[in-house]
């Protein structure tokens, strides 16, 4: 489990579709009765020894989630 605090581009352009796909479950909640916190967790395939079973754990801050927001809204070009 890790809490994402930046991103940072890879100037590798390319790379490869992972060859599962998994259900992500989100959840928001607050830090310290304070700050909000987004996670993200990825459940393991059907494939898995116990399928289901949460396999990766990410979280973001409000201010990594802003980041990710307008590195996605550049990259897909999404209009606000």
């Amino acid at each position: 489990m890790a809490l994402i605090t930046s991103f940072q581009r890879k100037p590798q352009a390319s790379g490869q579709l992972q060859r599962t796909d998994v259900v992500g479950h989100y959840k928001v909640f607050s830090h310290d009765g304070q700050k909000r916190v987004l996670q993200i967790d990825t459940l393991g395939s059907q494939q898995r020894e116990i399928p289901g079973k949460v396999s990766q754990t990410i979280q973001l801050s409000e201010d990594s989630a802003r980041e990710l927001w307008l590195i996605l809204g550049k990259e897909f070009a999404f209009k606000t």
